[in-house]
């Protein structure tokens, strides 16, 4: 039985319409956390945290690294105490990011979901969003799929968010 789904994509290709809308089509609760609110929840005072440039590009430090294995370890373990799970996360690292889930979430039965859009159609839900760093969706958009192996992918530049839901829950088991 799939316990988690990890939601990979860039900044505003849709992942977090998508896990809401997951949240409404499947039939039991799950929760939903992502990588913003890892972010929201650092304090601005982490030496070698998080930094966001003029032009969209994200850089981390060790810091923010220690912070977010140790997220990981909460997320997992809260999966494993039964609370089923929706991940939405960039990553930017490609496969890095993708293995230091999989080593966090080992033995769990999880579902990879590439969630992809164009660059120019994510930049544009970025404009329109206001609170993300021009560049970053653009920047964003194919970097964060480069060697992560899927299950399943969706593509919201195409696709609205239920529908693309409805696909993904469809391969929950």
């Amino acid at each position: 039985m799939t316990t988690v789904i990890v939601l990979n994509g860039g900044s505003s290709s849709g992942k977090s319409g998508i896990a809401r809308c997951l949240q409404a089509v499947l039939p039991d609760p799950w929760l939903t956390l992502g990588v913003d609110t890892l972010i929201d929840a650092m304090p601005s005072t982490v030496d070698d945290g998080i930094d966001f440039a003029a032009d969209g590009e994200v850089s981390v430090g060790s810091g923010f690294r220690r912070l977010e294995n140790a997220w990981m370890a909460g997320v997992a373990a809260m999966v494993r105490a039964g609370a089923r799970t929706i991940i939405d996360d960039a990553f930017l690292g490609g496969a890095a990011s993708q293995q230091r889930w999989r080593e966090a979430l080992a033995g769990l039965e999880v579902l990879w979901v590439g969630v992809r859009c164009d660059g120019v159609v994510a930049a544009g839900r970025e404009m329109a969003r206001g609170d993300r760093v021009t560049g970053m969706a653009e920047a964003q958009a194919e970097i964060v799929h480069r060697g992560v192996v899927y299950d399943f992918e969706v593509d919201t530049g195409v696709t609205e968010a239920l529908a693309c839901a409805r696909e993904i829950a469809a391969r929950v088991g």
